[in-house]
């Protein structure tokens, strides 16, 4: 696509901006950022309002961290200079992007970024699903071997705290909404936060129940309870829907915007986005969902939580995928007018960028679609990961070095010139980057559910590491001659898929079930 396209397929044309001193004037920034985009998703910055304040949601749980982790985060580094922008969007599958070789989906604004940065293309997602992922994200921490769906603990530092305590400004936008379930405190440590309310099933509307009717809108074979349930939340708390800057990720990313508006000149800052598209449900505006075909079975065809895996028929996966397909594409559109918008207010030159993920998904492999523990395989388990430095130098690079969703913390606190925290399971993966070390691992592990998989280069492995179910394994994939792991070759190489088994339990510290290839 062409950077001076403005359709839904387009991209935004530039605009001069105004400067006084080393700001933008609001004045000008307002004006830029209405016109990027032929839909204006991100304007209206300006329409803040004290009654829009007034909406922010109560905090559920301690602000305050407990006072014995003060002594623990040492202020001895002092920040270089530069400022973060980490966006996390959820369920993003690492080859539906241009930069990770799709020749389908469309994602211009990514694909521009990767161009510009280090990409990193064997990185992989450590403790799944959602919120397991965040509690590694924002402490450095390894879960492992349980991979807990659980609130940060009292005795976790996050990225945030550590930041604050060097002199940072901190922000943090989320639609993911289980970071505000009771007491799960993931904005701890933020100067300020935003929760743009809505997603999924989050609770945020009770009614009209009885206004809305999820058989409208999927096909009948695909109906239950649970998906009924679901749905019908949904439907609910999108009912106020209007264009498509209501939509969530649009609203998340004009969010991020307004608060970099008004915090550019409270350098040095981090700005941590999660961004919960395109997760489920896959319901991206008609004319995104166009892009991949023109009729769909049902005018606003939903696919969500709910719906099982036994019940989707051979005919419904062309739809599901396409329908993913124009959820990504429009949360890429959303992020490069957030990224225009960065540019506009003169940040790209002191502030490194972040894009990556929690996890893939499926989208019918071996009849799974969503991410199913089952089969941890690298749809579910490869992840995105584009980092942008302002120096220039390090613009193309592409990193083929095993990296681990934990290694996040202890590289972005050295980018930023904090090298004095230490107290995390990682390690720095910029030291690929500068040829500091050859490799920073032998292997990565991941663990959802009752499944646990180890990676290298060469093989990928994953059983199931508790009860008797087991799944789709156990697999070995040759990396070599297969990397899209469509082919399970156990019984081939028996004697690699016993010494891969060994050393995924030496990691976990756990004894993990025995299995016969």
């Amino acid at each position: 696509m062409s950077d001076e396209q403005d359709s839904p397929r387009k991209q935004a044309r530039p605009y001069p901006v105004e400067k006084t001193g080393n700001l933008v004037t609001r004045r000008r920034f307002i004006g830029t950022v209405a016109a990027i985009g032929s839909t204006g998703l991100l304007a209206g910055a300006a329409e803040k309002t004290k009654k829009d304040q007034s909406k922010m949601p109560v905090w559920t749980g301690d602000l305050k961290s407990s006072k014995k982790q003060t002594p623990r985060i040492p202020k001895t580094a002092k920040p270089n200079g530069l400022n973060m922008i980490v966006i996390i969007a959820d369920t993003w599958r690492a080859d539906h992007l241009g930069c990770y070789g799709s020749t389908r989906v469309e994602t211009p604004y990514l694909d521009k970024l990767a161009r510009q940065s280090v990409v990193f293309t064997n990185a992989n997602a450590e403790g799944l699903p959602t919120i397991p992922c965040r509690r590694v994200y924002h402490t450095g921490k390894s879960v492992l071997p349980a991979s807990k769906w659980e609130p940060l603990s009292d005795t976790d530092i996050t990225f945030a705290e550590v930041l604050g305590k060097h002199g940072f400004t901190t922000g943090f936008i989320v639609d993911t909404y289980h970071h505000f379930k009771a007491n799960y405190n993931f904005h701890r440590g933020f100067d300020c936060w935003h929760w743009v309310r809505g997603q999924e099933t989050d609770r945020y509307r009770s009614g009209p129940k009885d206004k809305f009717d999820p058989k409208k809108h999927m096909p009948a074979h695909l109906w239950n309870e649970r998906y009924d349930t679901n749905m019908r939340q949904y439907l609910m708390n999108t009912q106020d829907r209007k264009s498509e800057r209501d939509y969530f990720c649009a609203q998340s990313c004009r969010e991020a915007m307004y608060w970099l508006e008004q915090n550019v000149g409270s350098k040095p800052f981090m700005l941590w986005i999660d961004m919960f598209d395109p997760h489920e449900p896959w319901d991206a505006p008609p004319s995104f969902q166009k892009i991949y075909r023109d009729e769909y079975p049902y005018e606003r065809y939903l696919f969500g939580y709910g719906v099982r895996n036994a019940d989707i028929r051979p005919d419904d996966l062309p739809i599901i995928r396409d329908l993913y397909a124009a959820e990504v594409t429009f949360s890429d559109r959303c992020i490069g007018w957030l990224l225009k918008g960065v540019q506009q207010l003169g940040l790209m030159d002191d502030t490194i960028i972040v894009f990556s993920t929690d996890h893939g998904t499926h989208l019918g492999e071996l009849g799974c679609v969503q991410k199913t523990p089952a089969l941890l395989n690298a749809c579910v388990t490869r992840i995105p990961l584009i980092i942008r430095h302002p120096d220039k130098k390090f613009a193309g690079k592409r990193i083929d070095g095993l990296v681990s969703a934990v290694d996040f913390m202890p590289t972005f606190l050295p980018l930023l010139g904090l090298d004095d925290y230490k107290n995390m399971d990682g390690q720095n993966m910029w030291k690929l980057v500068t040829n500091q070390e050859p490799s920073i691992h032998d292997n990565v592990h991941t663990v959802f559910n009752r499944f646990g998989a180890i990676h290298n280069l060469d093989w990928h492995y994953f059983q199931h590491i508790r009860g008797n179910d087991r799944g789709k394994g156990p697999c070995l994939y040759d990396l070599k001659k297969d990397p899209e792991q469509t082919k399970n070759v156990i019984r081939q190489f028996p004697e690699v898929a016993k010494r891969m088994r060994g050393k995924l339990q030496n990691h976990l510290g756990i004894k993990i079930p025995p299995v016969k290839v």
